[in-house]
């Protein structure tokens, strides 16, 4: 356990609730915006999009759903920029894939959308999608599925190291760019406190000096409302802590 040392509020530069379901693939995170997840998985061959707003979509005739590619993603993440927007969507390889979805498949996509939930896997044959983007208005609590759990951990410790990335560049631009080592948190760091996760836990992220950088982990308890920990920060922050990553 490690040492808890009293910090400011304003010390802190961001917050994330994460709380893993590992056994039906899934993190409910408090924290993470859509523009953070479309740029860790921008690789991400095309989106269907279950529930949105959005205006400039392509349509599919077979589903009657829309869905955008790579090149439009960018245009995309900046519309929503200003939400707040419910926004459900999950990712696919082939739009002639789309059209062998069955009648059962697509009335499955609409109960996910309408119930943030799915009653089996959400992981199709035909889509072969790695991921189900959840999130209500305004993004206070976002539900993710994973196909693959590593996933997960390469999607936080991302998130960390972006915010990391634009502090330092931000406080240092005087420096020359090629002599700017970066902090970065790996994978394997937040992997090694998956045991954590399933608990759900509250990940603070400060600076301790003019390179490093420091997450403090805090365990919540399991009656909690998700959606509410970012607006109770003060309470979750005033319990010991009971990780230190350094990074």
């Amino acid at each position: 356990m490690a040492k808890k040392e009293v910090r400011d509020m304003d010390e802190y530069l961001t917050h994330l609730y994460v709380h893993v379901n590992e056994v039906e693939h899934f993190a409910l995170f408090s924290g993470i915006t859509v523009q953070q997840f479309i740029r860790n998985f921008s690789d991400l061959s095309a989106l269907l999009l279950l529930k949105h707003s959005y205006d400039d979509a392509s349509f599919n005739m077979h589903t009657q759903l829309e869905f955008i590619v790579p090149e439009q993603y960018n245009h995309f993440i900046k519309d929503f920029a200003e939400g707040p927007f419910e926004l459900c969507f999950m990712d696919f390889e082939d739009e002639r894939k789309l059209n062998m979805l069955s009648p059962q498949e697509q009335a499955e996509l609409l109960y996910i959308a309408h119930k943030k939930e799915a009653f089996r896997s959400p992981f199709y044959h035909h889509l072969q999608n790695r991921f189900v983007y959840l999130s209500d208005e305004g993004e206070k609590i976002t539900k993710i599925y994973f196909r693959d759990m590593e996933d997960f951990t390469h999607l936080v410790a991302n998130v960390f190291t972006g915010l990391i990335s634009e502090k330092s560049k931000s406080t240092a631009f005087w420096r020359k760019k090629n002599n700017i080592i970066l902090p970065t948190l790996s994978a394997e760091k937040v992997t090694e406190h998956n045991d954590l996760f399933e608990d759900g836990v509250l990940m603070s992220l400060f600076k301790t000096d003019k390179s490093s950088y420091g997450i403090e982990i805090r365990i919540l308890p399991e009656n909690i409302f998700p959606d509410e920990v970012l607006e109770d920060l003060k309470l979750h922050m005033a319990k010991p802590v009971d990780v230190l990553i350094e990074v």
